[in-house]
């Protein structure tokens, strides 16, 4: 078993690497060319009295919040514009006593296509859900992360891509879709099988959306790799507002 926080060696073969993220990074897909984009759009409920803090992270309904495991103490919570937009916003929760207070929030980006809570390889949209978050890595150095960093030149994005991509996976963050929790994050392993996709990632972003994952500023990715504790077993819960809050 590995320490918390610890850094794994990789193998650092560029371009070996380097072609094995085109074909399996951010949903197995690559990245769009980029078009723009926008801020993400804001989700939520109405606020809980004052001075008290609600019993349950803002915008998400009993549907998925049954599915948070009890002894979770840190959602990053994505609530996207709409069904089929890209344009998202993540908030990062954390629970003290019987409430959950809000620490962080970044406009960000989802699925190029939107979401959907039937995820296949290539349908350039985020699967909706609650998964966990237990691996990180990157091109960069680890820069203080709390769950396992493994870093990796084969991180790098393949430089055939938009050059506003290639720094995308300086940072990232595994969403426990499809993958071995435990292992790196370019783990190509896909327990329910390849054409329910993988690689889904919290990583950094380049102005639009993604293949599936949820990429969002440098400063956030650094802000979640040093706070997110796998002592406070955090998940990550996502999807169009709309659809959360069901």
């Amino acid at each position: 078993m590995r320490k918390s926080g610890a850094i794994r060696t990789a193998a650092a073969t560029v371009v070996c690497g380097a072609l094995a993220m085109s074909l399996t990074g951010c949903g197995g897909s690559g990245h769009p060319r980029a078009k723009g984009g926008g801020n993400g759009g804001a989700g939520g409920t109405a606020a809980a009295p004052h001075g008290t803090a609600p019993d349950r992270v803002p915008g998400i309904g009993d549907r998925l919040w049954r599915q948070v495991p009890a002894a979770t103490r840190q959602v990053v919570a994505v609530y996207g514009a709409g069904p089929n937009s890209p344009d998202a916003t993540v908030r990062l929760f954390t629970r003290q006593g019987s409430g959950w207070h809000q620490e962080r929030s970044w406009p960000a980006h989802n699925g190029r296509n939107g979401w959907t809570a039937d995820h296949h390889e290539g349908d350039q949209r985020t699967p909706v859900g609650v998964f966990t978050l237990s691996d990180a890595g990157g091109v960069l150095a680890d820069p203080g992360a709390r769950l396992p960093y493994t870093r990796s030149a084969s991180f790098q994005a393949p430089h055939s891509w938009n050059k506003n991509s290639w720094h995308d996976f300086d940072y990232v963050i595994a969403i426990d879709h499809n993958r071995v929790r435990g292992t790196s994050p370019e783990d190509p392993t896909r327990p329910e099988g390849q054409h329910k996709g993988g690689s889904i990632w919290l990583h950094m972003d380049h102005g639009s959306g993604t293949s599936a994952c949820v990429s969002q500023s440098e400063d956030a990715m650094r802000y979640l790799l040093r706070t997110l504790d796998p002592r406070l077993h955090p998940v990550v819960v996502m999807g169009d507002a709309r659809d959360l809050a069901a």
